[in-house]
């Protein structure tokens, strides 16, 4: 049988943890392994009960989520991917989160099995965006704006980052096309359909991109290709 999904669930108000506690264990090959009430919390509890996906709140005492994401994603011995859930449908939580290293972002109104759906694409290694979402990414990264997000009193006023020198790290040259169509925000159906190979064959390209690349997921190449110039 397949392991259950283990789910750390943080956020700074019970009911809403219980709410998506009750949600997840609805459901078979789910199981919330445990709950955190800010961001420092969720870094302790990444490391205690080494879950494989989170579901971080973004505004939180003591630490705030996209802080807590960072930590967590920058320790190599934390293997859980974050999923961003926010009451707030702002570009600036949004990119902060994806700058962290988060590997989706949903909000607190989508439907119970949108949270279902997004704790199974997040363990499964997939990147957890919708195409208008990937785009509003592809366009401020068009802009040059990092995305900082500016409610932190602490943080220097984000600054314009120019696209670096275009480089394609050991890809081939399907596999370079193939990048630039998922930073254009296109699914593996329309790769497949554009370059008139199969689905499977793009699924295969995309993973060899993520790995040459040193990518987590998805997200992650589209934002390093829009910063080297490859789009």
């Amino acid at each position: 049988m397949t392991p259950a999904i283990r789910v750390l669930l943080v956020d700074d108000h019970a009911v809403m943890r219980t709410g998506f506690r009750m949600i997840l264990e609805s459901v078979g090959g789910i199981e919330v392994v445990g709950e955190a009430a800010d961001g420092a919390a969720a870094v302790e509890a990444a490391s205690t009960l080494q879950p494989d996906v989170i579901c971080m709140d973004v505004q939180m005492p003591v630490m705030d989520g996209l802080d807590a994401t960072r930590l967590i994603v920058a320790d190599p011995e934390h293997r859980a991917a974050v999923v961003i859930v926010t009451t707030f449908d702002r570009d600036d939580y949004l990119f902060s989160a994806l700058e962290a290293g988060a590997s989706g972002f949903l909000l607190k109104n989508a439907g119970p099995e949108e949270l279902v759906n997004a704790v199974r694409v997040a363990a499964a290694g997939d990147a957890l965006l919708a195409p208008e979402v990937t785009r509003r990414v592809i366009a401020r990264f068009a802009a040059g704006a990092t995305g900082e997000v500016p409610a932190r009193p602490a943080a220097a006023p984000a600054e314009a980052t120019p696209a670096e020198p275009a480089t394609t790290p050991d890809l081939t040259e399907r596999e370079a096309e193939v990048l630039r169509l998922v930073a254009q925000a296109m699914s593996n159906a329309e790769i497949a359909q554009q370059l008139y190979i199969g689905e499977a064959t793009v699924k295969t390209h995309v993973s060899n991109v993520l790995q040459k690349l040193g990518a987590r997921d998805r997200v992650a190449a589209v934002v390093y290709a829009h910063r080297h110039g490859l789009t």
